[in-house]
């Protein structure tokens, strides 16, 4: 490592004392050397006083090297133009959660590694970014939101009341491959049903996703929703003699049908011990899109599945969104925990992964020892829409918007200026304060970058009378009004 030494001394009547600081880097970044000797000079040690001490210039006899100014690959900056659009798309994953009447929690973004330790083979198991801290405790940043929402229902016990209406916007990561619209970390939006049972609760949920993409311009033929249900599937294994053991295992391995070749897949369903004529059958099933064909050719009609399916479909024209979904077998969705209706919203052209996911989980709390209560929920990331936000020429023109800008015409003004500024502020107006001399072509120059609505100046003559100039710029109408009459 590099090293840098700055030399500094106190000079006094005294004596000068060289003191040695040693720093280490703990960091892994290897764009960055962390200096590792300072030498210094202390003050003069006769009682530590500081008269007559003098203090000479820092000398740097070496340069750091420079940081890399990139983030973590995976990881994002948002400057102001991307946090407007995170800011337009939060506002309104928030509003259609306060439409439907749910109540925002959140969690840490830190939590014990083994609230997402589930069953092995489970994807999500080999992405966590986990480490243990200086208490020798084994910690993970989250890389989905329910499990941390059951950790809290277990909490809470008895002291709320269900069902439970809950939905949380929060940051997640996960170690894993990127692709459009997939990165290491991501901001993800969870609604979720905790104490209802009935399939009413997965209706609704999907009625609030097909809420949202009509807020923002997305229609039924750009995107739809793919449903099935893991009872499907469970009782197709059962059907061809699979030890009910390895249904989470055959889940995961499912999950990757668009994923993955299908060759590939067959393979890694031999693995589990499934005899070769049972692989073809079940893929052969799985790959139907009707759930009549399902009912009448495979699984008859007295299946809870098949009933649970119908009053999905039945409760979708009631909602309003019929032509959104459509019935796919092969829909799992690969965590361990979910158990009855499943299902993900898509792109229909095909050019992204799966836009959001869901389902019902009503096991997963007694899975971290609480009692199981029925729930279900979906998770909805930040990025694959804004990628189809863009393919659509959908995304919002997001500006800098300033009601006012209010400059001082002269520098023995800008306390006055100051004062106009507080007084608008006051009264719920933004104002951007213009806090240097600038001529005024400056001044509009800047007025037009942000956006603003009107120019207030403070001139020395309109102040000794007490008002202000005010012009608005979308007319070019200039009028002066006193600074109490300021609205």
């Amino acid at each position: 490592m590099r090293a840098i030494h700055i030399v500094t001394t106190r000079l006094s009547s005294s004596f000068i004392r060289p003191i040695l600081l040693d720093f280490v880097s703990c960091s892994p970044l290897r764009q960055f050397s962390i200096p590792r000797r300072f030498i210094c000079a202390a003050t003069k040690a006769n009682g530590g006083g500081r008269s007559g001490s003098i203090v000479a210039p820092l000398v740097v006899n070496e340069d750091f090297q420079k940081i890399d100014v990139n983030p973590p690959k995976g990881t994002r900056d948002f400057p102001p133009e991307d946090m407007r659009l995170r800011n337009w798309l939060f506002n309104h994953f928030k509003e259609v959660s306060r439409l439907f009447g749910y109540e925002e929690v959140d969690f840490p973004v830190l939590e014990t590694e083994a609230l997402f330790i589930r069953k092995a083979g489970e994807e999500i198991r080999d992405q966590l970014y986990c480490f243990e801290d200086r208490g020798n405790r084994r910690v993970a940043l989250r890389p989905e939101l329910t499990p941390s929402l059951a950790r809290l229902v277990i909490q809470k016990g008895k002291s709320v009341s269900l069902p439970l209406k809950w939905f949380a916007v929060g940051q997640c990561w996960r170690y894993e491959r990127m692709t459009r619209g997939r990165r290491r970390e991501h901001y993800q939006w969870n609604m979720d049903i905790i104490g209802v049972p009935e399939v009413t609760a997965e209706a609704e949920l999907i009625s609030s996703i097909v809420t949202f993409f009509k807020r923002i311009g997305i229609t039924a033929s750009d995107v739809g929703f793919k449903v099935s249900s893991r009872k499907v599937l469970q009782e197709l294994l059962k059907k061809y003699g699979v030890p009910e053991d390895l249904f989470g295992r055959v889940c995961i391995i499912i999950d990757k049908i668009e994923k993955i070749p299908i060759d590939e897949i067959k393979k890694e369903l031999g693995f589990t011990g499934i005899s070769e004529d049972a692989i073809e059958q079940l893929l052969q099933v799985l790959s139907v899109k009707s759930l009549d064909d399902l009912e009448a050719d495979i699984l008859g009609g007295a299946g809870e599945a098949i009933a649970d399916l119908k009053q999905l479909f039945s409760l979708a024209e009631k909602f309003g969104y019929s032509e959104w979904i459509q019935f796919d077998a092969s829909v799992v969705r690969g965590l361990a925990y979910y158990t009855g209706i499943v299902f993900e919203g898509f792109d229909r052209k095909g050019k992204l992964r799966a836009i959001c996911g869901g389902g019902r989980y009503d096991r997963l709390l007694s899975t971290y020892g609480g009692d199981d209560i029925p729930a279900c929920g979906f998770g909805f990331g930040d990025a694959v829409i804004v990628e189809l936000l863009k393919e659509k020429d959908l995304l919002p023109e997001l500006g800098q918007e300033v009601e006012n800008i209010v400059c001082a015409l002269d520098k023995d003004l800008q306390g006055a200026a100051a004062t106009v500024a507080t007084t608008l502020r006051d009264k719920g107006q933004s104002v951007d304060l213009v806090l240097e001399s600038k001529p005024l072509k400056w001044v509009f120059k800047r007025a037009a970058r942000v956006n603003a609505r009107r120019l207030v100046l403070v001139g020395k003559a309109e102040w000794e009378d007490g008002s202000v100039s005010v012009k608005v710029l979308s007319s070019g109408e200039q009028f002066q009004v006193k600074l109490n009459d300021l609205e």
